[in-house]
């Protein structure tokens, strides 16, 4: 069981995720929108992962008998300037969002609730993934020159747009949590 204080964090933290989601499917709408369909799948891939943190934060606040609390996801901005700006973006969401994360794990402690500590600890790694995942992305454009058209963003395009999805991303099943590997 959780303190009123964790759930409500934990409630918090489930928004973030939600609004990472809605980020990055805006970022697919306005890479689709500029012809550029490998980064569009790169960034629905990365929408159908957020959608997964913010399931499995749900999940676990349901199996610590919570209560799940939603509000309000804050829209996106629509439209971007290039694919620079699109992963720039994307690296400083990442880091408010391992900002969050290691804030949660912080009042874990405080709270000595040992749970969700652990639980917490699967979203400290997969945030260095994250920012590790941009970072790479940034350096392969910089090589670009920042080149928005020619041979080389189409290439980067192409091997962007070969991302798999490695997560469940059907959230209507019934005990979608059960077989995923945490």
């Amino acid at each position: 069981m959780i303190t009123k204080k964790m759930e409500a964090a934990l409630n918090e933290q489930i928004n973030k995720e939600m609004y990472s989601a809605y980020l990055y499917m805006a970022m697919s709408a306005d890479a689709t929108e500029k012809g550029l369909d490998g980064f569009a799948r790169w960034f629905m891939v990365q929408y159908h992962e957020e959608m997964f943190h913010a399931m499995k934060l749900y999940q676990y606040v349901v199996d610590q008998d919570g209560k799940v609390t939603l509000k309000g996801i804050k829209e996106p901005p629509a439209t971007f300037s290039g694919i620079q700006e699109m992963f720039e973006s994307t690296l400083e969401h990442e880091q408010f969002i391992t900002k969050s994360i290691n804030e949660l794990v912080d009042l874990a402690i405080e709270e000595k609730d040992h749970a969700t500590h652990n639980f917490l600890n699967w979203y400290v790694e997969e945030q260095v993934e994250e920012e590790k995942n941009d970072h790479d992305i940034l350096a392969k454009l910089a090589m670009l020159s920042d080149s928005t058209k020619g041979p080389g963003i189409y290439m980067l395009d192409k091997e962007i747009g070969s991302r798999a999805l490695t997560i469940p991303s059907d959230f209507s099943v019934d005990g979608f949590a059960e077989g995923v590997e945490s």
